[in-house]
């Protein structure tokens, strides 16, 4: 296919080329794996200014797109990926193939680090999905951080930089410039722009942290000169997301069932002034699952609780008379089950298994947001979404509507959200709509329950 550059891809192509220091916060759908790769060839083949390039990417990102948008485009023909995946044997071994290109998933960047040390010899890296680098904890930052002097070109893709608010930008910058524009440490750039908000008195733990007045324009001025933002509303006309509740009711007894349930989990809690986190984490999960209808025991064993998922889930596959559909799960006990409802179900690992479904042959193909969100060009496919199983990340949930809500879509897309009415599916729909940040919307939901048991009692 030949590739026919937008406006605003070609300048952002430009904008790699120009500058050794890039941030590409591009909306789902606008093309950043072939914008960089065309970047990557001008940069290597033309102006000779970098000679090994690496990319580091999601697992799933790492074995197919990048291989895929190579393959799609003509000018891209001459370029070759080693991919470095797999056990260390296949690793080693695709190391020493002769490529342009190296790609690793994230999981393996502290493996790839500590194999070279200071003998580093990629001069280009591009970290697909900068996001994942958002926590200064992480190993995965602390050994990229390590060969960043050895880098002479470095780019971060993302097309959500902040998803939980301004306050992860600093490891992602920093792994850019290195601390030149928000601060060479994280305290710094806390104490510079930020209120320490809701935190447990006990441990010290800051659970969230509040904007001052002003910060944000001060910091988007700051990274404005090596970042470039551009949302898919702005360049795109792609079909309307057409977002559908369907309301999955329970029988009183199974209903009797999860909210027993769900006041044996709350009411320990009460007495604490707090809830934590991860308490609220666990609390969450389980509760979930039991909307869902089925949950795990302390042994990992399955108990089944309902149906009533399946059955709306069944409703909604017929209706669609045939159309492909994609079902997201979250659990997988939900995969499970759905498997042995239905018999004709795929699930996405393989590069035939993209172009079977884009070519129509998969009737249902089941995926999980986390494993799906970044990088797959599914719109030729389908355009018809199922959320079996809800989640509160909103970046996981938008990045998974857009694998057939993007560029190239032909038809509007129908997302359906199987909501089980009473329960906390509730709560994570609430919270999707209002743009809460997930961890903020559970703790708040949580705290809430408990205050009405706590009254009820």
């Amino acid at each position: 296919m030949k590739f026919v550059p937008h406006n605003y891809q070609q300048y952002a192509i430009d904008t790699l080329i120009d500058n050794p220091i890039s941030g590409l916060f591009l909306d789902m759908g606008l093309g950043k794996t072939v914008i960089t790769l065309t970047a990557i060839q001008e940069i290597k083949n033309n102006c000779f200014d970098a000679n090994k390039i690496l990319v580091i990417a999601p697992l799933r990102v790492a074995k197919l797109t990048w291989k895929h948008e190579l393959e799609k485009w003509e000018h891209l023909k001459g370029l070759t990926i080693s991919k470095v995946l797999g056990n260390k044997k296949e690793r080693l071994a695709a190391l020493d193939a002769e490529a342009d290109i190296y790609i690793v998933n994230r999981e393996n960047t502290v493996w790839l680090v500590e194999h070279y040390g200071r003998f580093w010899p990629f001069d280009m890296v591009v970290i697909d999905e900068l996001s994942s680098f958002k926590s200064n904890k992480a190993a995965r930052f602390k050994a990229l951080r390590k060969v960043r002097p050895l880098i002479k070109r470095i780019v971060g893709l993302t097309g959500t930089p902040t998803p939980n608010g301004l306050i992860d930008l600093w490891p992602q910058l920093y792994l850019l410039d290195r601390g030149e524009r928000l601060g060479k440490t994280i305290t710094g750039y806390r104490d510079k722009y930020f209120t320490a908000g809701q935190k447990n008195w006990q441990t010290g733990v800051v659970y969230n942290y509040n904007l001052k007045a002003g910060a944000e324009d001060k910091i988007y001025k700051e990274i404005d000169d090596i970042c470039v933002s551009m949302k898919a509303e702005d360049y795109l006309e792609v079909p309307e997301l057409m977002e559908i509740t369907i309301d999955v009711e329970l029988e009183d007894k199974d209903y009797k069932k999860y909210k027993q349930f769900e006041r044996d989990l709350l009411l320990p809690l009460s007495e604490s002034e707090d809830v934590e986190a991860m308490s609220a984490v666990a609390l969450s999960n389980k509760l979930l699952q039991m909307a869902n209808g089925a949950i795990y025991g302390e042994e990992r064993q399955v108990h089944k609780i309902h149906d009533e998922k399946i059955k709306a889930l069944e409703e909604i596959i017929e209706a669609a008379n045939g159309k492909p559909v994609i079902v997201y799960y979250n659990y997988k006990h939900d995969l499970a089950r759905i498997k042995e409802h239905f018999k004709d179900v795929r699930t996405l690992d393989t590069d035939e298994d993209i172009n079977d479904w884009n070519s129509g042959k998969i009737p249902i193909l089941l995926l999980h947001p986390a494993s799906a969100g970044h990088g797959l060009n599914l719109q030729e496919g389908g355009n018809i979404i199922i959320w079996f199983g809800l989640n509160w990340s909103l970046e996981l949930y938008q990045q998974a509507n857009a694998r057939l809500h993007r560029q190239g879509q032909n038809s509007k897309v129908s997302c359906y959200l199987l909501v089980t009415k009473g329960t906390i599916d509730e709560d994570v729909i609430a919270a999707l709509h209002s743009k809460a940040k997930g961890q903020d919307a559970l703790l708040e939901a949580i705290k809430a329950k408990i205050l009405e048991y706590q009254e009820v009692r």
